[in-house]
């Protein structure tokens, strides 16, 4: 197991230009991390393959793995011709995580408004979804990378509907990046849907969240779950997810490949990552 950190997590720093993508992975190496991430929030890679390369470079040079390649995408919405473009487009990113040198890539499935995330909308979106994985995956077999979808973006989250998906798409290479907190989002009890997940999982974020029932202002800073209640994000390990159960049946489902540290919430985010990294390896040895 390598634990390390998503670029993501210093979203904020890149957006403000306050460090660069190549500064973030100066700093996770200096913080010990054993692998970064690349999620291109703040900073673009479709155009720029000089920067792919950089990365790359910069990887290499600090010995620090590029573990996964994460984008979004959507194959449900528009007609046939925006989903053949659609997943035109994911295999280019395919491309770019071949030049990076990742062999993990994560690409969203689908995303519907609140009152189009009924099962009825699932069960007739399931075929589009599934033949747009099957086919980017037997697409990124060249490389031999392995593409996932994660559990994300409210449509495709539950832990239930992700085994289904996975299923329908049947292939070896094409499996699940199990996010241990967003589970929340659809109100489900992250430890369970953990164990039902964990053995699907060829990448793990490791994140935190703070919550409250519904039915409350709590201010900034407070999302809101499918249901109601009010989410917000945490330090890893000080928040209200049962981190040290669920890196536990993580590590007894056998999976021995890359956490990935994510933070997003409202300290500073350097601070934030830092100490979330340290109790991300000292938890992990302990359980």
């Amino acid at each position: 197991m390598k634990s390390g950190v998503s670029t993501y997590s210093l979203v904020d720093k890149i957006a403000s230009r306050q460090m660069s993508v190549l500064d973030v992975i100066q700093w996770i190496a200096h913080q010990g991390g054993e692998h970064v991430e690349i999620v291109p929030a703040g900073y673009d890679l479709e155009n720029n393959m000089e920067l792919v390369d950089a990365i790359r470079g910069k990887a290499e040079e600090l010995k620090l793995d590029i573990s996964n390649y994460a984008i979004t995408a959507n194959f449900v919405a528009g007609d046939e011709r925006a989903c053949e473009a659609e997943i035109a487009r994911v295999m280019k990113h395919v491309d770019i995580a071949d030049r990076l040198g990742a062999k993990l890539m994560r690409h969203d499935v689908a995303f519907r408004p609140v009152g189009e995330m009924t099962e009825a909308y699932f069960a007739a979106d399931l075929d589009r979804m599934a033949d747009a994985c099957r086919r980017i995956a037997d697409y990124a077999v060249q490389y031999g990378i392995t593409t996932s979808v994660e559990n994300h973006g409210h449509y495709v989250q539950a832990s239930e509907r992700v085994e289904r998906l996975l299923r329908h798409v049947d292939r070896t290479n094409f499996r699940t990046t199990v996010d241990i907190a967003n589970f929340m989002c659809v109100d489900e009890d992250p430890v369970e849907a953990c164990k039902r997940n964990a053995p699907y999982a060829s990448m793990v974020h490791v994140k935190d969240f703070y919550v409250r029932p519904s039915g409350f202002d709590y201010g900034e800073g407070w999302g809101q779950s499918v249901g109601g209640n009010a989410l917000r994000g945490a330090i890893l390990g000080n928040g209200d997810v049962n981190v040290r159960e669920i890196l536990r049946i993580i590590k007894s489902s056998g999976y021995d490949g890359y956490l990935s540290l994510e933070f997003e919430g409202m300290e500073d985010s350097l601070t934030g990552t830092r100490v979330g990294l340290d109790n991300l390896k000292r938890i992990w040895a302990e359980v």
